[in-house]
């Protein structure tokens, strides 16, 4: 029996005119200091999508950056997955971030942050997020 995970979900940033460039920047840097796939890390830079600089739609307030990947069960190394991915969020500016690992056996498992303040900025501990976890059954 295949033992295929995906994980998927995305980070999201508040977009603040006059903070902006160097918000975006702080992200892009986090994200391509990343290791590349072929080193076999829990996250690379090629699973994540950001909206290019300078993009921005009237109106809109949140950036979205999205992110996916397929594993060979990786639910059985999920600890080592999520310290990895808090890493990165140490390293970011985020409102909320929201990461669904799907698993053939174990269904579906969704893990939410959110910062407690306006945004999370880089440094601030991840003590002051909260974490959930929910699991719905498989439908496989």
């Amino acid at each position: 029996m295949s033992s295929e995970s995906i994980v998927y979900g995305c980070i999201k940033e508040l977009i603040l005119p006059d903070k902006n460039t160097q918000r975006r920047e702080s992200n892009r840097r986090a994200l391509n200091d990343l290791p590349s796939v072929e080193q076999w890390p829990f996250l690379y830079k090629e699973m994540f999508a950001a909206p290019e600089h300078g993009f921005t739609l009237d109106g809109i307030q949140t950036e979205v950056t999205h992110f996916g990947a397929s594993y060979f069960g990786v639910e059985y190394e999920w600890r080592g997955w999520i310290d990895s991915f808090e890493a990165l969020l140490e390293k970011m500016y985020w409102v909320s971030a929201v990461v669904h690992l799907e698993t053939d056996l174990n269904g579906l498992h969704t893990f939410t942050w959110e910062a407690n303040d306006e945004s999370h900025t880089p440094g601030q501990p991840l003590s002051q997020t909260r974490c959930e976890w929910s699991r719905e059954s498989a439908v496989f």
